[in-house]
């Protein structure tokens, strides 16, 4: 994994300070991460999810707002609409940096509502995923009002978060003018809506007001039991793996990777790990997907482990088998629920032991069916391919490409 600082200039001229986090190798696509309102680019969410979107092969630059962290200039005199711009210099920079548009943008709390403003003004930009972020900008400025502590000329000094921090006020008038319910129905990207039920600081109500103004393509994840900050680093790497995955579908990299009416034109599969880490990018068919092994064995069990993907296709297969043989014949069955478990076991052979594997598959069949129904659909489900293929004669040729 490779971490590069990168320095730049907004429009204004000021000396902004970045982080790009990107994978050895080439990159699929690139990023750009926008913090919340007055942290920095070292927050935890900031860092956590950037390095994950980086092992997954989006090369990801998180940077400090101006006036904020290592940036230059007064936060004083900064604004929304500095903020945007402080993002489009961003994915500016980080698209000189590779040759390459930067297609993501991902925003925490009120950096969520500047990319989407941002997303705007970047028509290559695919898709944009928003933490715990506002609807309405002004929300912000009653959490300032509310931690202000000595106004003077134009300036307001506020705590936020045990923090002093000095904010002009002409930041109340620009959030003001923030249309944003327009601006989100306008935005051409796809749109990742996450946010916590618990959010003490932006009411879930936010994401709501978000998701129902955006035009599809649109989802929505609820953080359960994360704080406003995802102070907690596991909420931070599920909401990195969950924004890896479902960007994946709106990326450029994805319609490279499209599946082709003809199976033998490309792989069934493609595993990619970096960094020397165990999490691996699976692109199976243009279907984007991640593995990973517990943190038992060394991984951070960020996804399932081959065995459990394995397992998944034996599932998968039995009952997608059982409801077309149950369509074809005009059986009533609504529902197949089929559950596998894999181990390791041992017996004899020849004198010696040997180790085999075995999968418990146990299967639900819900619907009006008879006893000779359902013994049919039993014996159906040693049929499907993947059954066939386990326990046929597999042969495996491996070669260097």
């Amino acid at each position: 994994m490779h971490r590069q600082t990168l320095e730049f200039t907004n429009a204004a001229g000021v000396a902004l300070h970045g982080i790009l986090h990107h994978a050895v190798g080439d990159a699929r696509a690139l990023a750009v991460f926008a913090h919340c309102f007055t942290c920095t680019a070292r927050s935890k969410a900031a860092v956590t999810i950037a390095r994950q979107l980086a092992r997954l092969g989006i090369a990801t630059l998180r940077f400090d707002f101006t006036g904020l962290g290592e940036s230059e200039g007064e936060f004083s005199q900064s604004n929304f609409t500095t903020s945007v711009a402080d993002i489009v210099a961003a994915v500016r920079r980080l698209e000189q940096q590779f040759g390459m548009p930067v297609e993501l943008l991902v925003g925490h709390s009120l950096g969520g509502t500047a990319a989407v403003t941002a997303a705007l003004e970047l028509p290559q930009v695919r898709a944009v995923a928003t933490l715990g972020a506002p609807a309405d900008p002004e929300h912000v400025a009653g959490l300032i009002h509310a931690a202000t502590r000595e106004t003077r000329d134009d300036v307001l000094e506020v705590n936020l978060g045990g923090q002093p921090f000095t904010i002009g006020k002409q930041l109340f008038d620009d959030l003001a003018a923030q249309p944003m319910p327009e601006r989100v129905a306008e935005l051409r990207a796809a749109l990742l809506v996450m946010h916590a039920p618990l959010d003490a600081i932006v009411s879930i109500e936010n994401a709501s007001e978000l998701f129902l103004n955006a035009r599809h393509p649109k989802s929505f994840v609820t953080l359960d039991h994360a704080d406003h900050l995802l102070s907690n680093e596991a909420d931070a790497q599920y909401a990195a793996r969950v924004i890896a995955t479902w960007a994946g579908r709106s990326l450029s990299a994805a319609e490279k990777a499209a599946p082709q009416e003809d199976a033998a034109a490309g792989p069934d599969a493609l595993a990619t790990t970096r960094g020397g880490s165990f999490l691996t990018a699976l692109d199976v068919g243009g279907h984007m997907l991640i593995s990973d092994e517990p943190a038992s064995v060394g991984g951070e069990n960020l996804g399932p482990a081959p065995t459990r993907l394995l397992s998944a296709a034996l599932a998968a297969c039995t009952s997608m088998t059982l409801q077309m043989y149950a369509a074809r014949k005009g059986l009533d069955l609504d529902r197949v629920a089929t559950e596998v478990r894999h181990s390791k076991s041992t017996r004899e052979s020849g004198g010696s032991k040997e180790t085999i594997s075995v999968f418990e598959r146990t299967i639900e069949l819900v619907g009006e069916l008879d006893d000779a129904e359902r013994r049919r659909l039993i014996e159906i489900a040693e049929r499907c391919p993947v059954h066939r293929t386990l326990t046929g004669e597999v042969r495996i040729d491996t070669r260097e490409s």
